[in-house]
């Protein structure tokens, strides 16, 4: 038969093992704040429930008071790591705040006026806002789709406050929920309150496993040196927009970009340099993009953009702004600063396109190669009716972004 004391031992075993599961968890991912928070949480939990086992072989009423502060601070340390998850200050003054009511409230019907009933009231009072705080978080929906970890987190937070508030309005009506003695009732409480918190670690662990595999999945998409999409990342969202615009009917446009004489600049100036440039230009790049575009490495000095529900004209607009700001910047340059030069080839998505986007790659590719060949630093668009950038001369001069044309942007 179980008894109280038996599962006061069994709960500091617990969390003095999941306080190490925790530990290792912030020291093998330094940048998961939330996990320092959840450890400290772990860690003091077990102390609390050793104050709480210290109760049935000490006569004072002490330890009960230790234990109960200890296990409400141990619950808003959990609550501070939910909001550092979220990306919010931790909120150390709600947090001092509710320790030091539920500690002094307690203090007062132990030594002044003593009452079990109101001992039991603060103290699931106290218990209660913190977990209140973690089922908000976690339960809200503006933060996105709340994943599994967050679910279950959120649900046992709700029935820990179902718990506590079952437990003080016991007290009132004579049940015995007092968890300074032993009896079956108690025993399966404090069984119940055992399996909840723990499992609401578990919730929490489940929650940055699920965070962690997302930025996985994100550092999978993402160029290292420009921090910009990568290749893979390009041929999904080019995927994703082919089929939209045959559904719709609705084209977009790709503007395929080749930095000018990168080589040169590698050579010359050494791979520092190129990798220097490289950066400068996304960022310049970014600076003239919309909401929803993307910009994306494909490798080397290579780059392009995905403009959504756009035309070949509007493609055309984003490319002269593109030289404009590269021109600009290479006109400022002064010293060792490399200026930086580049070719732009625009196409637009049509019907025979259809899903396959590599035949809009290739469209734009031979865009771009009609720039090159007709001076570099400069941009074409292809004509998808020839089946190739089809440009006379007068044509090219028109759409090959002037400094007048781009200026006028």
């Amino acid at each position: 038969m179980l008894n109280v004391p038996t599962l006061w031992t069994a709960f500091v075993v617990n969390f003095l093992a999941l306080g190490l599961i925790w530990a290792y968890v912030m020291r093998s991912y330094p940048n998961l704040d939330s996990a320092r928070f959840w450890t400290a949480s772990a860690f003091m939990c077990a102390p609390a429930a050793m104050f709480a086992l210290a109760r049935f072989y000490f006569g004072s009423l002490l330890p009960l008071l230790a234990a109960a502060s200890l296990m409400t601070a141990a619950i808003c340390l959990a609550a501070m790591g939910v909001e550092r998850f979220y990306g919010q200050k931790a909120s150390w003054r709600l947090s001092f705040a509710v320790v030091g009511l539920t500690c002094t409230s307690i203090a007062f019907f132990l030594y002044v006026y003593d009452s079990s009933s109101l001992r039991i009231l603060c103290y699931s009072l106290g218990q209660a806002v913190p977990m209140a705080v973690i089922a908000r978080l976690v339960l809200d929906p503006r933060r996105g789709p709340i994943n599994p970890g967050a679910r279950l987190a959120g649900l046992l937070s709700v029935l820990i406050i179902a718990v506590f508030a079952v437990r003080a309005a016991g007290s009132f009506i004579g049940l015995d929920f007092n968890f300074s003695h032993s009896t079956d009732g108690q025993a399966a409480a404090v069984l119940l309150l055992i399996f909840l918190s723990m499992s609401l670690n578990f919730g929490f662990l489940l929650m940055a496993v699920d965070r962690l595999r997302n930025e996985v999945a994100d550092l999978a998409l993402l160029d290292d040196l420009t921090g910009v999409a990568n290749r893979r990342h390009l041929m999904q969202r080019l995927t994703e927009e082919c089929a939209r615009a045959e559904r719709s009917q609705q084209p977009f446009a790709l503007l395929v970009i080749d930095l000018d004489g990168f080589k040169l600049i590698n050579d010359n100036h050494g791979h520092a340099a190129g990798d220097a440039c490289l950066q400068h230009f996304t960022l310049m790049a970014q600076t003239r993009l919309r909401p929803g575009d993307l910009l994306a490495r494909t490798g080397g000095d290579e780059f392009c953009i995905v403009l959504p529900a756009s035309s070949l004209r509007e493609g055309a607009m984003i490319a002269r702004r593109i030289l404009q700001v590269c021109r600009d910047d290479a006109e400022a340059c002064a010293g060792t600063e490399v200026p930086i030069e580049v070719s732009i080839g625009v196409a637009e998505w049509t019907r025979d396109v259809a899903a396959f986007p590599d035949r809009l790659m290739a469209r734009a590719d031979q865009a771009l190669y009609a720039a090159k060949k007709h001076g570099k630093n400069g941009y074409a668009v292809h004509q998808a009716e020839h089946d190739a950038p089809s440009l006379a001369p007068d044509q090219l001069e028109a759409i090959a972004a002037p400094r007048q044309d781009a200026a006028a942007e």
